[in-house]
């Protein structure tokens, strides 16, 4: 059985590393064991993995057998494509009465022996990229409701994990906050959202519009961000979700040990500066009133010492509240307010 669609509910999970040896392309499984973890029950991996989430190693039947429903595809392969090394594993998930599911852009039902042994054993294929029918053109309206966008100076830094921390750490206070997923990681773990890089060009906008659809005055969405402004590649996504989040503010996402765009080592790392200014000439065109409320840094590399270094030295430079949403504290909590204080020039 194939099945397609933004709304999820697909029980637990095995993840699938496959043969990952580059943690950044693993981010997937990472951020359902942090924002999930309840509904993961292992992780599977192929002999030449070297990435692990820590999870207990299962093979499907034993996942099976321990309650999981589904195999994720954690992991990202060049291309989007599934490799034929990973096909033999995931039939094995499937004849163990596991469903597939998976965000890469290629269809499960486009490799042959998924699409026969699912239809062979009853179970789903369940392709997270895939838009809803019927995007509309971006309207370019201003939208009721606040809106708050995660972006960043690279990709698979931290822009879902910072997302996912504010909501939390508003409504923790009271704050009207809702997470809006726009990729795959994120729609499995909220439930619902907007495959934002799966949606064709002329309607990514119209897309984000659907995304964070007019609110209460009260309401704060936060949107998951997608790309970089500055990425070689991804840009355009990330473009398009800027305009059509409209966001009143947003968040700079970085990882201070980066030198260069993931997996473009030609391509340097812009620095903060760039990207805020980048980010509200760009989100202008749809929102006049976008503003820069802080910095969360990826310090995942970093010791205590170094990393609250790293952060007392960038928001003397910035003058921002600069925190790792992961390790909290007081700046945590700096940057938490800022994001729930109004726009000066509309109070």
């Amino acid at each position: 059985m194939i099945h397609s669609g933004t709304e999820t509910n697909l029980g637990r999970y095995l993840l699938f590393l496959a043969d990952t040896v580059e943690p950044g392309y693993a981010k997937t499984a990472f951020g359902l064991r942090d924002w999930a973890g309840e509904r993961c029950v292992g992780e599977l991996a192929l002999p030449a993995a070297t990435v692990t989430t820590g999870l207990p190693r299962l093979s499907a039947r034993e996942a099976r057998s321990q309650g999981a429903d589904a195999l994720v595809i954690g992991v990202a392969a060049p291309g989007g494509l599934i490799p034929d090394s990973w096909v033999p594993a995931l039939v094995e998930a499937l004849e163990a009465g596991l469903d597939i599911v998976s965000g890469m852009h290629i269809k499960l039902a486009q490799v042959a022996p998924l699409r026969d042994a699912a239809a062979r054993f009853g179970r789903r294929l369940v392709d997270l990229r895939t838009p809803p029918p019927n995007i509309p053109v971006a309207s370019g309206v201003k939208r009721s409701g606040r809106r708050l966008l995660t972006v960043g100076t690279d990709c698979a830094l931290g822009k879902k994990y910072t997302a996912l921390a504010l909501t939390k750490a508003l409504r923790a206070r009271g704050v009207d906050a809702e997470f809006r997923a726009s990729g795959q990681t994120g729609i499995l773990i909220a439930g619902s959202g907007m495959p934002i890089d799966a949606v064709v060009s002329d309607f990514v906008a119209g897309a984000a519009e659907l995304l964070s659809p007019a609110a209460a005055d009260g309401h704060l969405d936060v949107i998951e961000g997608q790309g970089s402004l500055f990425h070689p590649a991804y840009a355009g996504v990330s473009l398009g979700l800027l305009h059509g989040s409209q966001p009143d503010m947003f968040v700079v996402c970085h990882d201070p040990s980066r030198r260069h765009i993931l997996g473009y080592p030609s391509a340097p790392l812009p620095s903060i500066e760039a990207v805020i200014a980048q980010t509200v000439a760009l989100g202008r065109v749809t929102n006049p009133a976008i503003r820069c409320v802080g910095v969360a840094l990826n310090t995942s590399s970093l010791d205590e010492a170094a990393a609250q270094a790293e952060i007392a030295t960038l928001s003397a430079r910035l003058g921002l509240p600069v925190a790792d949403p992961m390790r909290g504290g007081e700046a945590f909590e700096r940057l938490v307010d800022n994001c729930n204080v109004p726009d000066p020039e509309n109070t």
